[in-house]
């Protein structure tokens, strides 16, 4: 599906003016003085143009129209694209990337080709810094990765364009440009400096996960058993705060439950879930959030946006999926390879062959869509891919960003309407960034003079 977008025409209109050549012959009628022009009479006034009201077009009825017509009229939002992780494991020595996703791409699940099909509009580029920077120039590695996404979009400025606000993501899709926004995943970049925040806002960043795989100085993680801090260390909620205050959205994905908690009490701005899906379909796998974290998620106005990773819809799955990867490292600790080594990625290649890793299907993310529905409303739920994020571990039907038009064609075919599927693909994501940046400035308007 391509965009559908409107060029206002401009007629030119060019005057040329006669210029006579110059004489030096006296003139051979005398000069006459001027006659008063007769004046012309006074047109009645007459009332303003009225502009007729813009034609709206009405959504089709046909569920494959309306799949057609959802990528041309709908904006779609995507919380989490790993996109600048995947260009710097690619990069050259000096950082700069070596793989171009202007163009059609063999391998990664993101370029521009399949994003303009698939009817992307706003992916989040994810500033992703692992755990192991914390405390080991954290900061420095997320600003090589802003750069990535700053040279992506000033390298191909008919196709990308960052945006720092949802007017800016407007914009950029009514031109037919994919809008490149930020968001940090982990905190550690913060560096225990609050002015850090201000810096990386400065930066485009819009959204801040507050942790990732391990405890941090701002925030415990889902993944960490030592619960550091009991939730938000005292430092991470003076960071809530001054996010609140500048503008970015908080990201609760990757948080503990206490720390999700504590987030929910002292932020005065919603909050989402940039990339996470239902633990009622994987019980006891805190990444995910529970029914009762969705609903208090919901009521503060936020959103949870459906991580694809198979690991995250069906805990059968994922623990399928467990078995399987112990099982092929076990083949290559016996035959003392690494498996991004040239004969470990034989072993790899021809394990998977014969024993391929299960998967989720599109219909699993169309049960977590409705899941939070039926809990909360159509206003609190989106989309968050982690698209090169999760390896092979994405669904039947999803495999790439070419593919969201398979999970919108389920969600027609469930009967989901044309407003409703609006709102999921991008609206309330939008409302939420548009939500955060106006307590933005309710704060700066309340704050007190020299």
């Amino acid at each position: 599906m391509r965009r559908l977008t409107r060029s206002l025409g401009i007629a030119a209109v060019v005057l040329a003016l006669g210029c006579p050549a110059a004489s030096t012959s006296p003139p051979t009628e005398p000069i006459r003085p001027p006659v008063a022009a007769t004046p012309e009479p006074i047109a009645e006034p007459t009332a303003p143009a009225v502009e007729a009201p813009p034609v709206v077009e009405a959504p089709p009825t046909d569920p494959a129209a309306l799949v057609t017509w959802l990528g041309d009229h709908a904006i779609l939002v995507d919380g989490h694209v790993d996109l600048p992780w995947r260009l710097l494991k690619s990069a050259a020595p000096d950082g700069a990337a070596t793989e171009d996703v202007t163009v059609a791409t063999s391998g990664g699940d993101f370029d521009w080709p399949r994003a303009k099909a698939g009817g992307l509009d706003a992916p989040f580029m994810s500033i992703y810094v692992a755990s192991s920077f914390e405390g080991k120039g954290a900061k420095a590695h997320a600003e090589r990765l802003i750069g990535m996404v700053e040279s992506l979009a000033a390298s191909a400025p008919d196709k990308f364009a960052l945006a720092r606000s949802p007017a800016e993501v407007r914009a950029n899709t009514a031109a037919g440009r994919i809008s490149l926004p930020m968001g940090m995943e982990n905190g550690a970049p913060l560096e225990g400096d609050l002015a850090n925040v201000a810096h990386f806002h400065r930066r485009g960043i819009r959204y801040i996960t507050l942790t990732h795989s391990r405890d941090n100085h701002i925030s415990d993680s889902s993944f960490d058993s030592r619960h550091t801090h009991g939730g938000l260390s005292p430092f991470g909620k003076q960071v809530v705060a001054e996010m609140n205050r500048v503008g970015i959205i908080i990201d609760v994905s990757h948080l503990s439950d206490q720390a999700f908690w504590q987030v929910l009490e002292t932020s005065r701005a919603p909050v989402f879930a940039s990339h996470s899906s239902c633990r009622h379909f994987t019980p006891g796998f805190e990444r995910n959030m529970s029914d009762e974290m969705i609903r208090a998620l919901a009521a503060k106005g936020g959103v949870i946006m459906i991580n694809f990773g198979s690991a995250f819809l069906d805990g059968a799955i994922a623990k399928a999926r467990d078995r399987h990867e112990a099982a092929l490292a076990k083949r290559l600790r016996k035959a003392k390879l690494a498996a991004d080594s040239e004969a470990g990625a034989e072993i790899v290649a021809a394990y998977e062959k014969d024993h391929p890793a299960p998967r989720a299907t599109v219909e699993q993310v169309a049960d977590h869509i409705e899941h939070v529905i039926a809990l909360v409303g159509i206003d609190h739920v989106g989309l968050g891919s982690d698209f090169d994020g999760v390896g092979d571990s994405l669904p039947s039907g999803l495999r790439h960003v070419g593919e969201y038009p398979n999970l919108i064609r389920v969600l027609v075919d469930r009967g989901h309407t044309a407003e409703a599927l609006t709102k999921l693909l991008g609206g309330n994501a939008l409302r939420v960034w548009a939500e955060v940046e106006s307590v933005a400035r309710r704060t700066d308007d309340s704050s007190p003079g020299p």
